[in-house]
């Protein structure tokens, strides 16, 4: 409770300071804000700030707070429909940002972001911008980002006779095979492996040989020479250095519990849960574990560097300059900042270059961010308005690689029927 209190008070205190950037004549729009959000930390340090926010502007914010699939369902009701009962919606920008965009769910807001210098559009990170811009244009402000990184055992490391993290994935390849050979009971690498759920995270792998899911003209490179070495590589590892009898359905609870649970050495996996392998009610290993950034393949290290949610304004709201105001204040500098040191990752560099702004995240996890945010990729999955099923096939290669098929004929298939996809996606 009393740190919730200091939470509180240090958001109440970010709002106050950050309130001259959000003036400006509302035009006679409702002062009454209209905000869809997602169940998150950031929803909830929002809403103990939101008292002082509404005392200082003078406008009210009603907020809507929902769970994944309901806040999924409800956007497919209500933006459908053209409703206009909904300003401020906290969305997804990889999983459902193209298809909002594409049937202009969103508002452009290039002018808004260009309106402000002090709220300064240029600060926030290139990757997340990127995915929450859509044909040149700004439709969304990214709030919370994710980075994959390398999370590793220090005292298997050590036992191993390895100085370090491995650097590139030839040495993580070599450091997990050791440690498997010499610790029985202990795999050398766990991730992902559902068929879905481990796209995102091979995604990194995929871009540090050199790959992607389409090339820039839009088709479908999924059997390109690097990916086949992308998929080869990831299933091998699995594979050969993974847990005994691996299963090829694990997200990341599992594989997180594997490695929580002391069974693996080395451990690839979003930035944002590194909280379940330090925190001690959590992990038996929580002292044990380090983080480096992703290892660079032949093409370097690549890893997604992505927002998870953004803000974005419904483009049939009649209220757009007061959601911009409240939007302005919750993605501000001093917002950010404190967000940040509640323990959720932002997407301003500013934030990020402040000793403030990392206080509260282990140095070698900061260390691995900033590493990640320099050469990241804006994407951590095939960038379509159907996710869901682009996933599933792209994600095939991955299971076949990891129960020992045909990497490089699975990958021929894949990208045959991901081709179809986007033909039929394009019509």
């Amino acid at each position: 409770m009393r740190r919730q209190s200091i939470i509180g008070a240090s958001l109440a205190v970010a709002v106050a300071m950050s309130l001259s950037a959000c003036g400006g004549d509302s035009g006679g729009e409702s002062n009454t804000v209209r905000v869809t959000l997602a169940n998150h930390v950031w929803t909830e340090n929002v809403k103990q700030a939101l008292p002082a926010f509404e005392k200082e502007t003078g406008l009210k914010v009603e907020i809507t707070q929902l769970g994944e699939d309901q806040l999924s369902d409800q956007y497919n009701v209500k933006l459908n429909a053209g409703s206009s009962d909904i300003d401020v919606m906290m969305y997804r920008p990889l999983q459902e940002g193209k298809l909002f965009a594409k049937n202009k769910y969103l508002t452009d807001l290039t002018d808004q972001v260009a309106a402000n210098k002090d709220w300064d559009f240029s600060d926030f990170q290139s990757g997340p911008a990127e995915a929450t811009t859509y044909e040149g244009k700004p439709v969304g402000v990214p709030i919370i980002t994710e980075q994959e990184v390398l999370y590793y055992r220090k005292d298997l490391l050590e036992k191993a006779g390895l100085s370090g993290p491995p650097k590139t994935l030839d040495e993580l390849k070599a450091a997990a095979t050791k440690i498997k050979e010499a610790e029985p009971g202990v795999a050398g690498f766990v991730a992902r492996t559902g068929k879905s759920a481990a796209v995102t995270q091979f995604s990194s792998f995929l871009y540090s040989f050199g790959g992607d899911f389409v090339d820039s003209a839009g088709k479908a490179t999924v059997n390109s020479d690097a990916a086949k070495q992308a998929y080869a590589y990831y299933g091998g590892l699995i594979k050969d250095t993974g847990p005994a009898n691996v299963s090829t359905d694990m997200g990341w609870p599992e594989a997180m519990a594997i490695f929580t649970q002391g069974q693996a050495a080395f451990y690839t996996e979003a930035n944002s849960l590194y909280k379940n392998a330090t925190d001690p009610a959590k992990s038996k290993v929580s002292d044990q574990v380090g983080f480096a950034p992703f290892p660079a393949g032949p093409a370097g290290s690549k890893p997604y560097s992505i927002p998870s949610w953004a803000l974005g304004i419904n483009d049939n709201s009649e209220n757009k300059a007061n959601a911009w105001k409240f939007i302005e204040w919750a993605t501000g500098k001093d917002q950010t900042l404190v967000q940040q040191k509640s323990g959720v990752p932002g997407a301003r560099s500013s934030v990020w270059a402040n000793p403030e702004g990392t206080s509260t995240f282990p140095k070698d996890m900061v260390a691995a961010i900033e590493a990640s945010t320099q050469g990241g990729v804006g994407h951590d999955r095939p960038v379509v308005v159907k996710v869901p099923e682009s996933r599933e096939i792209v994600g095939q290669p991955i299971v076949d690689a990891i129960t020992g098929k045909d990497a490089a004929a699975s990958a021929d298939t894949a990208n045959t029927a991901f081709q179809k996809f986007l033909d039929d996606e394009a019509k």
